[in-house]
């Protein structure tokens, strides 16, 4: 099914708390969330039949939604329970999970007070974010015209589809002219993330990663902090301006989909696929195959 529109396949989805086919799983044009993106959302992967980090990201779409000023009307069990029977209907090891909520159609307008709050989940296969042999050279990112807003003028500590908006128009841009993805800055300058991942650096054994106060602290970004400091690698969170990049020797990309993704242009930055990156990468991929967290043993 890989090639399929995602609203031509087969399976079932998880909505508003009963399984349906695949195909029924659908919304009015008039929804709220297509509207005004009153919706909020998660990506979480499967290895092996097992959600990494569930629970962290269920309580983050809950957070969401209060941020977003709604309340989820689904208990962080029930929603971790669906996730795990959803994978088993589906036939699922190594998957993707999209949970999704947003407020319905009841009222039409800025204001939704009334409107119900829905809920779905799917599930389905998907490979590397990044074409594998890109990834394993590195990856190049352009530079994102959009920047990171300001958090006084948007939610941004919740992941919230609208907040995505300025991702897409940056990664089409950046693919029309041969990069993988962009990276953004925030609307001081400083070096942000990209498009759907969080990044850091290396210079001299240490690494460097901006201080998430404008956009989302990623699950996968701490999951990565926490390996890098059980190997005892120094980890420093703090403003990074662009003129910086000239220096730094390693850059690499952190996220759910992306996993660990070394990155080898930044414009006119280059950097090297070095130890420190392919340790993370090997690290990483160890912890989520591991059952119940972080593969301590494999960090050690």
């Amino acid at each position: 099914m890989a090639g399929l529109p995602f609203d031509q396949r087969d399976g079932e989805i998880w909505y508003n708390g009963a399984f349906v086919p695949w195909a029924d799983a659908k919304i009015h044009v008039l929804t709220h969330g297509l509207h005004y993106a009153s919706c909020v959302f998660e990506g979480e992967r499967a290895y092996g039949g097992h959600v990494f980090k569930l629970e962290e990201h269920t309580e983050r779409l809950h957070e969401s939604g209060r941020l977003l000023g709604f309340t989820i009307p689904y208990t962080p069990e029930q929603i971790n329970d669906a996730t795990v029977e959803l994978l088993k209907r589906m036939k699922l090891v190594d998957a993707y999970v999209r949970p999704v909520a947003w407020r319905g159609s009841e009222m039409m307008g800025v204001s939704a007070q009334n409107n119900s709050i829905n809920v779905a989940i799917a599930a389905w296969e998907w490979p590397s974010y990044f074409k594998p042999e890109e990834r394993l050279k590195g990856i190049r990112l352009d530079q994102a015209m959009y920047r990171r807003p300001d958090p006084m003028t948007a939610p941004s500590r919740s992941k919230a589809a609208g907040l995505y908006m300025i991702c897409t128009l940056s990664k089409h841009a950046a693919e029309a002219k041969g990069y993988a993805d962009a990276m953004m800055l925030d609307w001081r300058g400083h070096v942000a993330e990209a498009t759907g991942a969080n990044v850091f650096f290396v210079k001299d054994g240490v690494i460097h990663t901006p201080d998430p106060d404008c956009f989302l602290n990623g699950i996968t970004r701490r999951t990565v902090i926490d390996l890098a400091r059980k190997r005892g690698l120094e980890v420093i969170e703090r403003t990074i301006l662009p003129e910086e990049l000239e220096g730094f020797e390693q850059c690499f990309l952190t996220g759910t989909a992306a996993e660990v993704t070394p990155v080898s242009e930044i414009g006119p930055w280059s950097f090297q696929v070095g130890e420190i990156t392919k340790t993370l990468m090997e690290d990483y991929d160890a912890a989520v195959r591991a059952k119940g967290g972080l593969a301590v043993e494999a960090a050690e």
